[in-house]
């Protein structure tokens, strides 16, 4: 009515928080043992969650690890690096991502096979120092197992192919 005149309320105070992102569009990639924690990113980040139509690129400089370097399926990996574009937000670094880690193929190098003279078994004496060729970071293992060898057949006959087998990985991770 025209009898009152309005005052408005004044003097309150309120907060805005930042709003919550999370980073979403990407994936780890599957590796082979290397001896390191280290994951590679794969895909293109996007922020979900921004407001009101805004659009900003992905920022920062992110990182990935796998908890422990050893060969598994679906291990975790921990991300962290990702920037929220704004004041206005906050990041949420993503989580539950997963990937393996396979074994390194080794070779075994350094060793050979004699020749020797008709006895009718396919038999075969390995000679040299056995080593492992493939090792990763750094890693040094003397070789294990109890090898055999015999040619492809016990007849007569020059450049015979020769199956070695009974070497051993040194770990899991191979």
């Amino acid at each position: 009515s025209s009898n009152y005149s309005i005052t408005q309320p004044s003097g309150f105070t309120a907060n805005i928080t930042a709003a919550p992102l999370t980073i979403s569009g990407i994936s780890i990639s599957n590796k082979t043992y290397d001896g390191l924690t280290s994951a590679t990113i794969s895909g293109t980040p996007t922020y979900s969650g921004l407001q009101n139509g805004e659009t900003f690129s992905v920022t920062g400089t992110p990182t990935a690890s796998f908890a422990n370097a050893n060969v598994g399926t679906s291990k975790s990996v921990n991300v962290s690096g990702y920037t929220a574009p704004s004041s206005n937000y906050s990041i949420t670094q993503p989580t539950g991502l997963t990937a393996n880690i396979t074994a390194a193929p080794l070779t075994i190098s350094g060793i050979s096979i004699n020749n020797k003279s008709y006895d009718g078994l396919t038999g075969a004496t390995i000679t040299g120092t056995p080593t492992y060729s493939g090792l990763q970071n750094s890693e040094t293992f003397s070789v294990t197992g109890t090898p055999t060898a015999s040619f492809e057949d016990a007849n007569v006959g020059d450049t015979k192919s020769e199956t070695i087998s009974g070497y051993t990985a040194p770990s899991s991770n191979y």
